[in-house]
């Protein structure tokens, strides 16, 4: 026991040495990102437009003083410059969550001048500050599931979905399916963050996140976590957006919120990883997600809400990980401990009223 212990502290003070920065640490990923790269021994950076929201996530997080915050404002050009001096790799994790326009505004422009332009604008400057220090090897830039489709031009379902499945940015400006703003944003995006990372010699790998659930930090109920339960809370902006996942995707694909941090870590740090990376620990049937999710939360509080399954005729498409396992990444968690563990945390921070047995 005692020569483990000597060795896990032998590690934790060599992955010491090593540094790396989070921006977006407030965020549902960021802070179980830095959580997960502290328990593992890193130094780590986080940046934050507002110091002040991390109060409550310190204790949580740890660390003690291999652990420093920055602010840091993505639409200031330089403001990164010293939070990632010195360190061996950035995680880009810092996203706008907007998924609609406001009805009186002409959502084309707004859309542009409150979303888009500032996140494209903003992982410029990032980017642009990495480019200053010798020590950044790697960016891991946190994308979306958002950015692929499982229809083809013809609007036929593919059998297996994969990283080169791209939603076509004009079909998105065309439709402005449900949270359309966010989908070009992440297309856009990652889209020109490789455009300057090839043009600037940045080593940039993205991580195509599914829907993300789980347990949280944060002190509100993430998104995804809204979006994953809006069949038992009935809330109709997270219902059309698990809609449009759906319509597009044919299925809806999950992920554990350690896993992805896992993915992003794991991502980072292997020398042979480049492009892009679907992290899906399996994707499921509307109807079969519905169903795990009446079994797992029964309430008498409890909406009725079934949501429109497309017909495929067959088996879903495959959102298929293919590429991040071949590597050698595996999933910890399955659909049973995703949905028991999201359940279980909304029930106890108040959002979803006590379990009737």
């Amino acid at each position: 026991m005692e020569d483990e212990e000597s060795r896990v502290e032998g590690l934790s003070a060599e992955r010491g040495i090593l540094r790396y920065c989070v921006t977006g640490a407030t965020g549902y990923i960021g802070s179980w990102l830095v959580k997960s790269l502290l328990q593992r021994g890193y130094t780590v950076h986080t940046t934050v437009r507002d110091p002040a929201k991390t109060m409550n996530l310190l204790p949580l997080w740890g660390g003690g003083d291999r652990l420093r915050v920055f602010r840091a404002d993505l639409r200031e050009e330089g403001s990164f410059d010293e939070a990632v001096k010195g360190c061996s790799g950035v995680f880009h994790v810092a996203a706008s969550m907007e998924f609609d326009v406001p009805a009186k505004e002409d959502s084309d422009s707004y859309a542009r001048e409150n979303f888009i332009d500032p996140a494209i604008d903003g992982t410029l400057n990032l980017l642009k500050s990495c480019s200053k220090t010798a020590s950044v090897k790697r960016v891991v830039f946190t994308s979306s599931i958002s950015t692929l489709t499982a229809k083809d031009r013809d609007g036929q379902w593919r059998s297996i979905v994969d990283e080169s499945c791209q939603t076509p940015i004009d079909h998105v400006w065309k439709t402005k399916a449900g949270a359309w703003v966010y989908v070009l944003s992440k297309l856009l995006t990652e889209e020109t963050a490789f455009k300057f990372a090839n043009e600037n010699g940045i080593d940039l790998v993205s991580v195509i996140t599914t829907t993300v659930t789980g347990p949280f930090l944060t002190p509100t109920v993430p998104s995804s976590v809204r979006v994953l339960l809006s069949p038992i809370t009935g809330d109709p902006k997270f219902s059309s957006i698990l809609s449009a996942v759906n319509s597009r995707m044919g299925s809806i694909a999950l992920v554990h919120i350690e896993d992805i941090c896992s993915a992003h870590i794991f991502l980072m740090e292997h020398a042979r990883a480049e492009g892009r990376y679907i992290c899906s620990s399996h994707n499921y049937l509307m109807s079969e997600l519905v169903d795990r999710l009446d079994k797992e939360y029964r309430s008498s509080n409890k909406p009725s809400c079934r949501l429109v399954e497309e017909d495929h005729g067959s088996a879903p498409s495959e959102i298929s990980s293919k590429k991040l396992k071949d590597l050698g990444f595996n999933f910890k968690y399955g659909v049973d401990d995703i949905i028991h563990q999201t359940v279980k945390s909304c029930v106890d921070c108040g959002f979803l009223s006590p379990i009737v047995n």
